[in-house]
């Protein structure tokens, strides 16, 4: 299940509580409603934290999403990780590849990897003006609408599976139903044990 996977990964509430820049939010960000995991929160919180992902360079991308995790009714904790998806490490490539989005959207050209890697940090970021913007501007969207529904097509997809090994081991497996059973069908049923068991 989801559910049982997320938990593994996500911050507790110590660690946001932790997070300084967000402690203007107060208690709002400690209601209870921010912190359930279910197919609507979760799919709330991809959109609001790969939106907030490709925020053109900000010291604040963790706040954005925290503040529209509170307006959307969204995971708080999941959102606020999935901003560091964009970090020291990953911001050239990452920002590059948006910068040559932008470019091609305004028909300009474009520079090399190298000559961008070469001068771009947070503080020179702005300089590139409209081709970073724009190509920050369609991935942010971009990326929203795919994790939303990506992770709602997800969640049915893994509950149905669920549905499906219960009904599947409530049969009883002997050798006769075995024999009948397919090839295709007998292999989901041991990938759907394997996975059960996580």
């Amino acid at each position: 299940m989801p559910k049982k996977i997320l938990k593994r990964y996500m911050p507790d509430r110590q660690r946001i509580r932790e997070i300084k820049s967000l402690e203007f939010l107060g208690e709002k960000l400690h209601a209870p409603n921010l912190w359930h995991l279910n197919r609507r929160s979760v799919s709330r919180a991809f959109a609001v934290g790969l939106w907030a992902m490709y925020t053109p360079p900000l010291p604040w991308q963790m706040v954005i999403a925290a503040i529209l995790s509170i307006y959307f009714d969204a995971n708080v904790p999941l959102a606020v990780a999935l901003v560091w998806i964009t970090n020291p490490l990953t911001w050239v490539p990452m920002y590059y590849f948006a910068y040559l989005v932008g470019t091609w959207v305004l028909g300009l050209d474009s520079f090399t990897f190298t000559e961008f890697s070469s001068f771009f940090s947070i503080e020179t970021a702005w300089s590139l003006g409209a081709p970073l913007l724009v190509g920050c501007f369609t991935l942010m969207n971009l990326g929203a609408v795919l994790g939303y529904f990506s992770i709602r097509w997800l969640w049915r997809r893994s509950v149905r599976q669920h549905w499906e090994f219960r009904k599947l081991r409530s049969k009883p497996l002997n050798s006769h139903y075995l024999v009948n059973l397919s090839y295709r069908a007998y292999r989901k049923l041991l990938h759907l044990h394997h996975a059960d068991k996580l």
